[in-house]
């Protein structure tokens, strides 16, 4: 079950946030682009996490689609990039990904996911997601597929 956070106030205050950072390199420090790394799997989690702040993104965790909605509700900045999961211990949909495009519009949301149909593609694809990404996938090859899909925007 997600949130009961009301969405349509945090849509507001995102807004505010919601400029894109296209065509940026990731910036080391207090300026990088920042991640929202979300899944439920608390090493997958942190070898992306970990990954990406060595590449000087500022990331960001969630380990269930409620705290992902407290975290973009909540954020003194939007993400740039949401790497998230299609299957989390209280959404198991793409109800989630919805919700994400809505407060994050501007954000590159890249799905993740180990039951990539070419349903659940497509409708990833037509709610907002640049990309759905087979699990398991090397972590290293992470931040060039990031600056890929930034680059293309």
């Amino acid at each position: 079950m997600l949130a009961q956070i009301p969405v349509t106030s945090c849509i507001t205050s995102a807004a505010v946030f919601a400029s894109p950072a296209k065509d940026l390199p990731p910036r080391v420090g207090k300026h990088a682009l920042r991640v929202l790394v979300v899944d439920d799997e608390p090493l997958v989690r942190w070898a992306i996490a970990e990954t990406l702040s060595l590449e000087g993104y500022e990331v960001d965790e969630a380990g269930d689609a409620d705290s992902t909605i407290h975290a973009l509700c909540t954020a003194a900045s939007l993400p740039d990039i949401v790497l998230l999961d299609l299957r989390l211990p209280d959404c198991g949909d793409l109800t989630l990904l919805e919700r994400v495009r809505l407060l994050a519009p501007a954000a590159v949301v890249i799905l993740m996911t180990a039951y990539g149909t070419a349903a659940v593609r497509e409708h990833a694809r037509s709610l907002g997601a640049a990309l759905v990404l087979d699990k398991p996938f090397d972590v290293d090859g992470l931040e060039g597929l990031i600056s890929r899909l930034r680059r293309r925007q």
